[in-house]
C-alpha cells in the first residue's frame, strides 16, 4: 500500500512540476499569443491531473489531510472556472456547467471558513489557514455569479476573470513548490504567495481596464 502511495505521489509531483513551469512560463510570455495559449494547455492539464491524484492521496492510511484535500478541490475550481472564463467572449449567458462549478465551490468554501473557525476557537493549529483560503474561494464563488447575473448587461469582464482565476491557480502551485517541494510549512509560507499573486492580478485589472475617453473641447 506504501509503495502505491508514494508512486502516487511522485506522479502528483511531476504534474504539479510540469503546472509551475508552464504556469511560470505563460506569464512571461506574450499575453494571448500561440506560446501563451500552448503554455496554458500544459499549465491547466498539470495542475488539474496533479490536484486530481491529491485527492485520494488524502485519505490513505498515514497521509489524511483533510485541508490538502479541499486545497485540491480549489485548484481544480481556479483551473477549470479560469478556462472557461474564455467561452464568455462569445456566450452572453452563464449555463448549468458554470453554476454547478461555482455553486460546488461555494459549498466547500463554507466548509473550509467553518472548520477554520473551529480550529480556531479551540486552539487548533493551522485553523487560520482554512480561515483564510475558505475566504478567498468564497470571495471568488460570490464574484462568480454577480459575474453570471450581469451578462446579459455586459460579458466584458471575461478577460478579468480568467487572468484571475490562472493567476491563483498558478499560486497554489508555487505554494505547493515551497511548502512540499522545499519544506517550508509556516503560515507565512502558505499565505505570502497568495498576498503576491493578489497584487499581480489587480496590476492586470488595471492594465486591462478600458481607458477613458478624452473629450476634447472646441
Amino acid at each position: 500500500m506504501e509503495a502505491t502511495i508514494k508512486i502516487l505521489i511522485y506522479i502528483h509531483a511531476f504534474f504539479g512540476g510540469i503546472g509551475l513551469i508552464t504556469g511560470i512560463g505563460s506569464i512571461m510570455v506574450k499575453k494571448g499569443g500561440v506560446l501563451h495559449q500552448r503554455m496554458g494547455k500544459l499549465f491547466s492539464i498539470g495542475m488539474v491531473t496533479s490536484s486530481l491524484i491529491s485527492i485520494p492521496i488524502c485519505w490513505m492510511p498515514n497521509h489524511q489531510n483533510i485541508f490538502l484535500f479541499l486545497i485540491g478541490l480549489f485548484t481544480i475550481y481556479l483551473v477549470i472556472s479560469g478556462n472557461r472564463a474564455l467561452s464568455f467572449k462569445r456566450k452572453s449567458k452563464a449555463d448549468f456547467t458554470d453554476k454547478l462549478i461555482s455553486g460546488s465551490m461555494l459549498f466547500f468554501s463554507v466548509i473550509m471558513i467553518s472548520i477554520g473557525i473551529y480550529c480556531q476557537l479551540n486552539a487548533i493549529e493551522n485553523g487560520i489557514l482554512f480561515t483564510f483560503f475558505g475566504g478567498f474561494g468564497f470571495y471568488m464563488t460570490v464574484k462568480d455569479f454577480i459575474f453570471f447575473k450581469k451578462l446579459s448587461v455586459s460579458n466584458k469582464n471575461w478577460l478579468s476573470k480568467h487572468i484571475g482565476k490562472m493567476i491563483g491557480a498558478l499560486i497554489a502551485s508555487v505554494t505547493a513548490f515551497i511548502v512540499a517541494g522545499i519544506g517550508i510549512g509556516n503560515v507565512i509560507a502558505w499565505i505570502t504567495p497568495s498576498i503576491l499573486g493578489t497584487f499581480y492580478i489587480i496590476y492586470w485589472n488595471r492594465k486591462i481596464a478600458p481607458k477613458p475617453i478624452k473629450v476634447v473641447e472646441v
